[in-house]
């Protein structure tokens, strides 16, 4: 059996999770690194202020992902698949050789910064809990139009979906779905609607800074969001960066093939713990981790048991 990283994505974070990380000498030496890419400290980063930023929230989790794996790889540990959910992609091709730390700052911070200018107000996400999609695009097809448009972004679980587009329509689509018998529906903390077509031209900019960053074939297999696929090559790598901000990520179908390819333990670097909580009611007979949860040195005891079962 195998250990799989699951690296979260804009929406987990909570002020002065940075602060919290594990006290590790590669994590302090990757926020040392991170510190000079941005020039000034960290606490600009995830401060509540700073979290309002996609810039800042998307730089932090970045961070914080790259610094867990860096600290486990010191230790010994490192996992046998990856996979990050939106912008967490980026810290995914980090660890398992496909990416550059620094190359994936630069990336990132321009990902950011294209998103905030596209849709600065306005605009955003929003979850509906106890809907399965085919029910989420029949209420998506009666409240969206082109002037208001709304689409169906991430596909979390069968019934979490998430929505991106114009408040109007995401209040409408969220009414409905209440009225229908959700469980649950709330507005995310993203202030802009990703992974649909309103960020086409975001993707477009990633594209053209993307042809001059050197990719590497993955160390080991990163799943993909757009595909939900495992990626062999640096190409493949490339083409989900680039393109999974502006399509539907498939996040449950990727984690998905994460168990298919033998993953018993899912690790949840910082912040928080969505991933392995969707892991854990996808997958009940795997081990469910969040690092922001547990101590280095027991992920680390799980992982060497897990390892030992093959």
């Amino acid at each position: 059996m195998s250990v799989a990283y699951l690296f979260p994505g804009q929406g987990a974070q909570t002020p002065g999770f940075l602060g919290r990380l594990p006290d590790h000498a590669a994590v302090r030496a990757t926020l040392l690194e991170a510190q000079q890419f941005v020039g000034e400290d960290l606490s600009t980063l995830d401060s509540a202020h700073a979290l309002a930023s996609t810039v800042a929230v998307q730089l932090g989790t970045l961070i914080a992902g790259v610094a867990v794996a860096r600290a486990f790889a010191h230790d010994g540990l490192r996992a046998d698949t990856v996979a990050g959910l939106s912008v967490g992609a980026f810290a995914a091709a980090v660890a398992c050789d496909a990416l550059g730390f620094f190359d994936a700052l630069s990336l990132v911070r321009l990902r950011g910064q294209a998103m905030e200018r596209a849709y600065p107000r306005g605009y955003g996400m929003a979850a509906i809990v106890g809907l399965e999609e085919r029910q989420v695009r029949g209420l998506i097809e009666q409240a969206g139009s082109p002037a208001v448009p709304v689409y169906i972004a991430n596909i979390n679980a069968p019934t979490q979906i998430i929505i991106a587009g114009a408040d109007p329509a995401m209040e409408g689509v969220l009414s409905e779905a209440r009225r229908t018998g959700a469980r649950k529906t709330y507005r995310m903390a993203v202030s802009v609607p990703s992974h649909c077509p309103l960020l086409a031209d975001v993707s477009q900019q990633l594209r053209t800074a993307m042809v001059r960053v050197r990719f590497n074939p993955p160390r080991v297999p990163y799943v993909s969001n757009r595909r939900a696929r495992p990626a062999h090559d640096a190409e493949d790598v490339r083409e989900d960066l680039i393109s999974n901000v502006a399509h539907t990520v498939r996040w449950h179908d990727a984690v998905t093939v994460l168990y298919e390819l033998g993953a018993r333990l899912f690790v949840e670097p910082p912040p928080g713990r969505v991933l392995t909580s969707l892991a854990e009611e996808s997958f009940p007979d795997a081990r469910c981790v969040a690092v922001e949860e547990v101590k280095m040195e027991t992920v680390e005891l799980l992982a060497e048991r897990e390892h030992q079962t093959d």
